[in-house]
């Protein structure tokens, strides 16, 4: 008698054990879906720390594309003039304050566009 309620207290707790993990899971990638509300119910500021939104404007990017730009904005400032000004077009589209680090380097930079064009977005999260 006490091994079957011994065999059905074990599986009660990897029933339950089952269920809270699959809870878990299904937060896990929901999250994205709490993101995009969090974003539209604080008008233009999300509640990520490193998101930054311009003019209260609500800009939706994916993980995957945020990524591939800021590699993209990475590589393309380490080129001349022309591929750091592109670099800053992607930073001003991204408004994030993952680019802040581009942005301060852009202030040190030697071409006078690339450090007028720094200054004016890095004065955006000021």
């Amino acid at each position: 008698m006490i091994n079957f309620f011994a065999i059905l207290l074990i599986i009660f707790i990897g029933i339950l054990i089952l269920v809270l993990k699959k809870r878990s899971f299904k937060k896990f990638i929901n999250k994205s879906n709490l993101y995009s509300i969090k974003l539209s119910k604080n008008k233009g500021f999300s509640s990520n720390k490193n998101s930054f939104l311009y003019n209260h404007e609500e800009k939706k990017y994916s993980v995957f594309y945020k990524n591939s730009q800021k590699n993209k904005m990475f590589s393309l400032f380490q080129g001349n003039t022309e591929n750091k000004l592109k670099a800053l077009k992607i930073a001003e589209e991204l408004a994030d304050k993952s680019t802040l680090p581009i942005l301060r380097k852009g202030l040190r930079d030697i071409s006078p566009d690339v450090v007028e064009i720094s200054a004016l977005l890095i004065r955006k999260f000021k």
